[in-house]
This record gives structure tokens, C-alpha cells and sequence, in this order.
């Protein structure tokens, strides 16, 4: 089922439309270079990018067999940003957004892993892209104020913090601290929220930083996971319309934002506001380029 599901994802994914054998020999290339010659392959990305990868990264892996596994909010990222943005990515993993921002695009990043495994995979993306001069990476996690929590540390892309029902062997004790803390005086224009449902958590150490005017636009993925801890999403999207934030789908080749049910199903939602000024952003950035095309 799990193959059924990769092979599906592959020849459905829009950068595959016209050429879906040619992404399904990069799906097989791997599988077989990754079982003859196991471990870390640093791959090409985005513009002058790249990306280091192993078997068993979910996103990462993605990516490599499509271009960009989360087409349409990556691409938003890299038509909406400019060198002079500042990129916020909280639950960075292995770093495929950041490598976007800071080595595709060449804008500053604050990037926030809180698992030691990802955080050193995510020093690796940017040490191989060289961008130490304008990523800052931090090994911890955010909440709505400082201490520590309890992280599961084996379950990849969705590692999370644990819940008062739950309970792993190989869990992890990490710092955290507010999101307002740790950004300080910076106004970031874009922030990517990857937190496995502790949303609402690290939003309400957030507030100065929503409030930001510069703040524009944000990557959430409110999927339901929010209950394992008692949270209410939908208090997650009436604060954020109260804030003028629109969710949004983002058409990577028209290069258009329309409106979209907050509650659709699946995937991130993209929230925007003041759209006059990120729909001139994405109209004049300039093509990105991925898999021998630009977009």
C-alpha cells in the first residue's frame, strides 16, 4: 500500500504532468543507488541549491523524486521571498524549506528544530549550501513560555511533543522558548509552522510576532492534530482572520492566490494578508529553477 501510495503521489504531482517517466526512473534510481551505496547523497535542488539526503527522510526523499514535495507552498516560499525577507522556519526537520529560502532564494532564515537527529541533518543542509552567514539554526522547541518538554524521537516528519496520555521509551527532554523570545526585534515576512498539532501553543508565545505588519503571510498545517493535546483549531483560524489573514491556495504557474475554505482537508493552509502586496511579489519574482525547467 505504501508503494501504491509513493507511485500515486509521483505520477500525480503537478511538475510531473509531462513527464511522469522521467520521475518515475528518479523514483527507481534511487531505490537502487540508496540500497547499493547506503547513507547521506547530496542532490540537486533549486537554483544552485541542493539538498542532502538518506533513505528514510520522508520530505526529503520527496523531493528528490518530484522536485518539490509540497509543490504549491514551496513554490509560494520561493516567489514570495526576496534576499532581503526573513524567513521563519519552525519545525525545520532536515531543513528543505530553509534550504529553499536561505540557498535558493538567498534570504536570512531563523530556523528551529527541536530533535538532535533532524537539527544535525539540518546543520549538514546548511553547511553543504553554505549558508551559515545568514541561517540562523536553533536546537530547541517553542511554546507559549520558556521550559521543557517531552519530544517522541523515532517517528521522522512526525515526531512530536507528547501529550499527557502518551507515553514513549525514546523520548526526549528539549528546551523551549517563545517564538516572540527568540525572534526578538526582526520582522519576519514569512513563517513555516510544522509542530505535529502543538499550534496553538507556540502561536500564543507568538503574539508580537503576528501582530508584525511585515508578517504577510504563514505555512500552517492544521490537520486535526491539535486534539491529541485539547486544542481547538478552529481558534487557531478565527485568530488569524481577526489578524486580516486570508486562507489561501497558491497556483504556482498562473502564479495566482485565490481564497480557499479555511477547513479544506489535507495538506498545509496557506494564510496571506495584505494581498495586493504579496500578489505583486509573486507576480514580478523571478523563475525559479528545478528539474531542468523554471517556474
Amino acid at each position: 500500500m505504501a508503494l501504491f501510495n509513493t507511485l500515486r503521489f509521483i505520477v500525480g504531482h503537478p511538475l510531473n504532468a509531462n513527464a511522469r517517466r522521467a520521475a518515475l526512473i528518479r523514483w527507481l534510481r534511487w531505490q537502487l543507488g540508496s540500497r547499493l551505496l547506503p547513507g547521506e547523497v547530496v542532490c540537486p535542488f533549486v537554483n544552485d541549491a541542493c539538498l542532502v539526503v538518506r533513505p528514510g527522510m520522508t520530505g526529503a526523499t520527496g523531493n528528490v523524486y518530484v522536485g518539490l514535495h509540497e509543490f504549491e507552498d514551496m513554490a509560494f516560499l520561493l516567489h514570495y521571498l526576496r534576499p532581503e525577507d526573513l524567513f521563519v522556519d519552525v519545525g525545520a526537520n532536515v531543513g528543505s524549506y530553509t534550504v529553499l529560502a536561505g540557498g535558493g532564494i538567498g534570504a536570512a532564515c531563523l530556523s528551529i528544530e527541536p530533535l538532535p537527529q533532524a537539527f544535525a541533518a539540518l546543520r549538514r543542509n546548511i553547511a553543504v549550501n553554505e549558508m551559515g552567514g545568514r541561517v540562523q539554526a536553533l536546537n530547541l522547541g517553542l511554546a507559549s513560555q520558556p521550559g521543557v518538554l517531552r519530544f517522541t524521537s523515532r517517528l521522522d516528519t512526525v515526531n512530536h511533543v507528547l501529550s499527557k496520555e502518551e507515553d514513549h521509551a525514546d523520548a526526549v527532554e528539549v528546551p523551549v522558548r517563545t517564538l516572540d523570545e527568540v525572534v526578538g526585534d526582526a520582522s519576519p515576512a514569512l513563517l513555516k509552522m510544522d509542530v505535529e498539532g502543538y499550534e496553538t501553543e507556540v502561536l500564543a508565545g507568538a503574539q508580537r510576532v503576528l501582530a508584525n505588519p511585515a508578517l504577510r503571510a504563514l505555512i500552517l498545517e492544521l490537520n486535526g492534530s491539535g486534539r491529541r493535546y485539547g486544542f481547538d483549531e478552529d481558534a487557531i483560524r478565527r485568530q488569524l482572520r481577526d489578524l486580516g489573514f486570508i486562507a489561501c491556495s497558491y497556483h504556482p504557474f498562473e502564479r495566482a492566490l485565490t481564497p480557499r475554505a479555511e477547513t479544506a482537508v489535507g495538506g498545509n493552509t496557506l494564510f496571506a494578508r495584505d494581498l495586493e502586496y504579496v500578489e505583486n511579489c509573486l507576480r514580478t519574482a523571478p523563475a525559479f529553477r528545478l528539474l531542468g525547467r523554471e517556474i
